[in-house]
């Protein structure tokens, strides 16, 4: 199953340097994930090649407008190209009522339907799931009531060997239940056990999204083992005072979270635009965890 990432925006507050404010695609099998919207989310995804159809739920971390000026322009548009199925969209309760105001004074009908899903930075909460994924909010602390998001595949079923299917004629209709753990009786009355059917699975995946925060490991334990965590790095650590004063976080910081975390792999973003050159944030993250890289735009990182 493919799971990746693409990388729309990673600039904090303003763009600059070339770089837009938040967004990325979260791609699990085709069935998208738009993780926060900042200004330019949508001509980022043109030149990217990810079409706006594909997108069914938005996730919106928080309200400052760095991570949501860019929706209502998104939503204009999946209007004049005739949307006309559902879209989920994933925020903080005040998000509706922007958008209401917004289509008010804009005499704009929607031909499509808005499912609004209102979070809430208290505690983590299951807010999405399919048949595959579920994402679970991160309670994160920032300026105003913020969440990062958890997205975590099922477990999977085990994989079954084609070549026993032939040597103990299964019949097609029992391989789900074989997957799921059964084991087989064949027409004598022989059991074959399950473990000799079939293979362990791949071990779930999982992707955390933490958005604008002060330093805090209260989170650490929700997203353990996470094989890729996206943790804004605004500040370099020598700016640290600024960080805590505006409730963000250092790229040194970002590292002590993801080594604390075991994460497989650390996303840093969210960059401050005094930074043209952001190797410096490179190499202070990763003299702490050595897997860290920079969400840069258009880069795609693999789940």
């Amino acid at each position: 199953m493919l799971f990746d990432v693409t990388i729309l925006g990673s600039n904090a507050a303003i763009p600059a340097h070339n770089r837009y404010p938040s967004a990325q695609v979260l791609n699990y099998n085709g069935n998208c994930f738009l993780i926060d919207c900042g200004e330019g989310a949508q001509f980022r995804m043109n030149h990217f090649g990810i079409k706006r159809a594909r997108l069914d739920n938005i996730f919106i971390s928080h309200l400052h407008g760095d991570h949501y000026y860019g929706l209502i322009g998104l939503l204009t548009s999946f209007n004049l190209n005739w949307r006309e199925h559902a879209l989920n969209i994933y925020g903080p309760a005040g998000l509706e009522e922007i958008i209401h105001v917004h289509l008010k004074h804009s005499q704009t009908e929607l031909r499509f339907k808005i499912n609004f899903h209102h979070l809430t930075a208290d505690e983590p909460k299951i807010v999405y799931e399919d048949l595959m994924l579920t994402a679970e909010t991160i309670v994160l602390s920032h300026r105003l009531p913020t969440t990062g998001f958890l997205f975590k595949e099922k477990k999977n079923l085990r994989k079954i060997i084609a070549e026993k299917i032939t040597e103990y004629n299964i019949p097609h209709h029992l391989i789900n239940d074989i997957k799921s753990g059964d084991d087989f009786i064949d027409e004598k009355g022989n059991v074959i056990s399950n473990k000799e059917l079939t293979l362990d699975p791949l071990p779930p995946r999982s992707y955390a999204y933490c958005s604008d925060t002060v330093y805090t490991e209260n989170f650490v334990d929700q997203i353990k083992g996470v094989n890729t965590l996206y943790h804004e790095a605004t500040f370099i650590h020598e700016h640290e005072p600024r960080a805590l004063e505006t409730f963000h976080t250092t790229s040194k910081q970002a590292a002590k979270v993801a080594k604390a975390a075991n994460a497989g792999k650390l996303l840093l973003g969210h960059f401050s635009a005094r930074y043209e050159n952001l190797n410096l944030l490179l190499e202070e993250a990763r003299e702490i965890f050595a897997e860290s890289y920079l969400a840069e735009e258009g880069k795609i990182f693999s789940i």
